[in-house]
């Protein structure tokens, strides 16, 4: 290699490596062999497919993969490279969180069924009216101690917090719900979704970690395993993003931004690279009038190498040779990259960021990004937010919820707790407002803030007499006014309307 070939070799920036995504389901047969869990009739197809014996159509499917194999439908994208989304890029993943903290971390509440609010209006009696509720405060008592009991491992809002991760990353998110021996709901836990493969027949769903295979039902399906052969296997219940894409999986937000997460890490990946070890000179050291002694450029060459690296204030301190002929000696450090190598892909990383927003659909306030000072505009990126991704979001995890809490009782629905853009002095004034003009019972408002009924709270409060002649003398001083505004506009009608008959009487 010439002197030429080793300095480009040097000067040039390596390539980033590329990440290989394993899948294990794209495996041949021989690959599932000795997998735990498989039924007898499960091996001997896997035992046959991996000999190639047979030549007909259908074994050569069944040996191609392990999707083959279990008769799964294949994902339209890699779910280990959409996992790695999630920890590349700061923006996707603090775009994820705001959104998971928004629809499952703002804590939950029962609300009574419109079944049961039909039943109990039909009530005219006041004391079986507060019996009812006593009985509703305390049945909702009774659920949250009921789901927080369904996993020893991890508590109700715990679970909810992972599922709705992998709905996020993955874009499909899955609840695992045990029964006991009398067919009740007696476990409910999360599945990674980076594990889970949907059968083609819909009737199930395989997960495969390690060396061993799982399947699992449909919530509410009696069917038996059809590839472990166990009679009562777990039921899933599967929440999705639905995309054209496919049929069978969902699709993350993510994907849609995927070129500007990938190319915002490689970005950040050059940037390390370049602080780490540039090979673009910075600056070029010249002398005049002198030569340095051997020993002096071993010194200076050894410093800017190595000693220099890592350490960006260091120091050097070397003597200047004299010149024999008493010329002046000089020393110059002239500056010859660009300045904006500073600031390098900034610009580029910025409109990353962006396009990675705009497909979350999350305001840049919610990530900690973003001016403060327009307030309004704020307050209104946060409202689209709320209603057009975290609201429809909750409503899909309250519908798989309530399959659940159905089992159990049909008086009660479960509900997410909304994000709230108004402060608690607000909220305290509307509140206020509404009783005051009758609009809503105290025990309405107490229901809203998760506080149990008190008795003669479903009564319209009556204002007091001097905030009721208060209310008086507002209204009668707003018809004054009204009036008044009335006849000051009758006046200047007639002023105007009288100029034209005068102008008429002139021409008579």
């Amino acid at each position: 290699m010439n002197d030429n070939e080793e300095f480009v070799d040097i000067a040039s920036p390596k390539p980033m490596e590329v990440q290989k995504f394993f899948d294990p389901l794209e495996q041949g047969p021989s690959f599932f062999k000795s997998f735990n869990g498989l039924s007898p009739y499960t091996k001997r197809k896997i035992s046959k497919a991996a000999s190639a014996q047979s030549q007909n159509a259908e074994d050569a499917y069944y040996a191609k993969n392990g999707y083959g194999l279990f008769d799964l439908a294949t994902p339209p994208y890699n779910f280990e490279e959409l996992v790695s989304f999630y920890d590349i890029s700061s923006t996707n993943h603090s775009a994820i969180d705001a959104k998971v903290k928004n629809v499952v971390g703002l804590g939950y509440n029962f609300d009574l069924s419109e079944l049961a609010t039909t039943k109990i209006q039909a009530i005219e009696s006041d004391t079986r009216t507060e019996k009812v509720q006593r009985k509703f405060d305390k049945l909702k008592s009774q659920l949250i101690l009921w789901l927080n009991g369904l996993n020893d491992s991890d508590d109700f809002e715990e679970t909810l917090d992972r599922v709705a991760k992998d709905f996020e990353i993955i874009g499909n998110g899955y609840l695992e719900v045990g029964r006991t021996v009398t067919g009740e709901v007696g476990y409910l836990g999360h599945i990674p979704a980076s594990t889970v493969r949907i059968r083609r027949k819909r009737d199930g769903f395989v997960q495969v970690v390690g060396n061993s295979v799982t399947f699992f039902r449909n919530f509410g399906a009696q069917n038996p395993s059809p590839i472990t052969g166990d009679p009562r296997p777990n039921e899933l219940i599967h929440l999705k993003k639905y995309s054209p894409t496919s049929t069978f999986y969902g699709v993350p937000d993510s994907v849609s931004a995927a070129t500007a997460i990938v190319g915002d890490s490689l970005a950040s990946q050059y940037n390390v690279k370049f602080f780490d070890n540039s090979a673009t000179p910075r600056y070029i050291a010249t002398l005049t009038g002198g030569r340095l002694s051997a020993t002096a450029e071993d010194k200076l060459f050894k410093f800017l190498q190595s000693s220099l690296r890592g350490n960006p204030h260091r120091t050097l301190f070397m003597p200047l040779p004299q010149d024999p002929m008493g010329n002046p000696i000089e020393f110059k450090l002239h500056r010859v990259d660009d300045a904006l190598l500073d600031g390098a892909w900034e610009n580029y990383r910025e409109r990353n960021k962006l396009d990675i927003l705009i497909a979350h659909g999350v305001p840049e306030s919610r990530v900690g990004g973003g001016s403060g000072s327009n307030i309004a505009s704020a307050l209104s990126s946060d409202r689209m937010f709320k209603e057009q991704v975290v609201v429809p979001t909750q409503r899909i995890f309250e519908s798989a919820i309530n399959k659940i809490i159905k089992e159990k009782t049909d008086a009660v629905t479960f509900n997410l707790n909304e994000l709230t853009l108004t402060d608690e002095l607000s909220k305290s004034q509307i509140y206020e407002r509404l009783i005051r003009n009758q609009i809503v019972t105290p025990n309405e408002v107490r229901n809203e803030l998760g506080m149990p009924a008190r008795s003669g709270g479903d009564d319209i409060v009556e204002p007091k007499p001097q905030i009721k002649a208060e209310q008086n003398a507002q209204a009668n001083g707003s018809r004054e006014r009204d009036k008044t505004r009335v006849d000051n506009n009758s006046d200047s009608t007639s002023t105007v309307s009288g100029r034209n008959p005068k102008g008429e009487g002139s021409k008579e």
